[in-house]
């Protein structure tokens, strides 16, 4: 496992905590400030992420939270897309662990 994995891993892990203590995660709070976007895919069986407030037609209701960290939790285990992972961790780039060469 990548630092990038494990720095992504260590701070869902945060969010999670914050999630359960009734806390808006930190990246719902990124969300609801425009830098980045959780959508599903069209055929609704997976979810993008985009570093710019895209709108869809489509996209009504915000991707829960829980299942957000599912799947980002998924890419950093696999580790197959580093700009994913990187554009996700710039979530918490005010975080004293995260490095700027993580991101994308």
């Amino acid at each position: 496992m990548t630092e990038l994995s494990a720095f992504v891993l260590e701070r869902l892990d945060d969010d999670e905590r914050r999630f359960t203590a009734g806390e808006l995660p930190f990246i719902d709070e990124a969300e609801r400030r425009g830098r980045i976007r959780v959508m599903r895919t069209d055929d609704g069986a997976g979810l993008l992420v985009a570093a710019d407030p895209v709108q869809t037609p489509d996209e009504r209701v915000p991707v829960p939270f829980p299942e957000k960290a599912e799947l980002i939790r998924r890419e950093a285990r696999e580790g197959q897309d580093e700009d994913v992972l990187g554009l996700v961790a710039s979530v918490y780039d005010a975080h004293p662990d995260w490095r700027e060469d993580w991101r994308p």
